[in-house]
């Protein structure tokens, strides 16, 4: 059985996602989302789960991470709930509650130790090398006051503990 949780609304709007209420479930964003077209990611779904607190529900869903944030929902909502920033709200509480998955850890602590979220292929090192340039382009750890100021992100939001 789901237990509504009443303080949900609240978190979602302490993380950014105060208009959470605004939607009245039409169901445009779902109609014309292409991230739908291709998986089970409803937006109205996530967003009427979100309206009735059902948070463990939605901290716990892969629906959640589907959303690739093309906007699309938000300039076809009659409404104009900014319907990405809540779902990168929602996103927010459920890292902030360890809900992430691997890869999404791996691509961040990519940034962290290469400066850069994917890394170099082998194949795009070697090309590079062989037109004259360094094997891996320059990132934001080529560039000291860049990376002070990565370092410094990194350690106010807890980085490391979210990605352990």
């Amino acid at each position: 059985m789901v237990t509504p949780n009443p303080d949900f609304a609240k978190e979602i709007a302490a993380a950014g996602g105060e208009e959470v209420k605004m939607c009245f479930q039409c169901g445009t964003c779902t109609a014309g989302c292409p991230s739908g077209r291709r998986t089970s990611y409803r937006v109205r779904k996530l967003m009427r789960m979100a309206q009735l607190g059902m948070k463990e529900e939605i901290v716990n869903s892969e629906e959640l991470w589907e959303c690739s944030t093309c906007y699309t929902c938000v300039e076809r909502c009659p409404r104009q709930v900014p319907i990405v920033d809540i779902i990168i709200a929602l996103r927010n509480i459920a890292v902030a509650e360890g809900h992430m998955y691997e890869n999404h850890k791996n691509t961040a602590k990519n940034l962290a130790k290469y400066g850069h979220t994917v890394s170099v292929q082998d194949k795009i090192t070697a090309l590079r090398e062989q037109i004259g340039l360094p094997g891996i382009p320059p990132t934001v750890l080529s560039n000291d006051k860049a990376k002070a100021d990565l370092d410094k992100i990194l350690t106010l939001t807890g980085f490391d503990k979210i990605t352990e």
